[in-house]
């Protein structure tokens, strides 16, 4: 039950809420906005309606407007976001300590707003959030690297791994994991309608949220390597779901490293269409 109802003393007929839906099934009924019982299975539970109407009087999936937090004064100053966007970097320097577990369940809580295809909602968070559980992913990971180095199975394309091997092996430096206490995977359905998009969406939003509070990421295309291509029993051993696709691993945790300022570069690169 969608439990869509109308406060109509707070209701102007302004119809925002009709227009705005995206799946077109709320229709003004008797002058106040309704959704047939026979519609409400097409309905893709964005809130939109929620969202839009101006004076609070929409509930539906049992939320009420009273308790959304008010956009207006509360978003971010743009050039607020504008420094943190340009000032994002990937961090390969971490402390040797766990980020806090609450601190790590309010960015998961915030992250679980991105978008995704038709709402379908399904992005799954796989996440190391122990520093002694990511070191046995480290150990396991760069024996099983190892033994295919040895065996000559490392595949066209992926000679670099040899050089990981040596660094570890030799010196002791990660350089899948970068040395980070910490690793979120993001993967989806792979019936989703966009399984790919969705992940990757989910961990551009992790990112940002989290260099905000302090914590720094690296996008880890080792590491999905490694896992999709090199060392696939990984996936079952971190328990991700044998119907999922993989869209993309991070690296996190605590720096080790202070960025002071923003980097300099040209704007981006731009084809603007004229129509014949």
């Amino acid at each position: 039950m969608l439990q869509f109802s109308i406060d109509q003393q707070k209701c102007t007929r302004c119809g925002q809420c009709v227009h705005d839906c995206v799946a077109r099934i709320i229709e003004m009924r008797d002058g106040s906005p309704a959704i047939a019982t026979e519609k409400e299975s097409s309905c893709i539970e964005c809130q939109h309606c929620l969202a839009v109407c101006p004076t609070g009087a929409v509930s539906i999936l049992g939320k009420r407007a009273e308790d959304s937090v008010p956009l207006g004064g509360n978003l971010a100053d743009p050039e607020n976001v504008e420094t943190l966007i340009k000032g994002r970097r990937s961090v390969r320097q971490y402390r040797d300590e766990n980020v806090p577990p609450a601190l790590l369940q309010k960015i998961f809580d915030v992250v679980g707003y991105a978008p995704t295809g038709v709402n379908f909602r399904q992005v799954l968070f796989t996440v190391v959030d122990d520093k002694d559980t990511m070191a046995q992913l480290r150990r396991t990971t760069m024996e099983g690297l190892s033994r295919l180095m040895r065996e000559g199975r490392l595949p066209p394309g992926r000679d670099y791994f040899n050089d990981c091997v040596r660094a570890w092996e030799e010196e002791g430096i990660d350089t899948i994991y970068r040395g980070a206490p910490h690793l979120v995977i993001a993967s989806a359905p792979k019936d989703c309608p966009t399984p790919d998009a969705d992940c990757l969406i989910a961990l551009a939003y992790f990112e940002l949220y989290a260099q905000s509070l302090g914590i720094g990421t690296v996008w880890n295309g080792l590491a999905k390597w490694t896992f999709t291509e090199l060392l696939p029993e990984l996936c079952g051993r971190l328990g991700i779901p044998d119907d999922h696709w993989l869209g993309y691993v991070m690296a996190f945790g605590l720096p080790d490293v202070r960025y002071l300022r923003t980097v300099q570069r040209g704007p981006a690169r731009v084809a603007r269409v004229s129509w014949q």
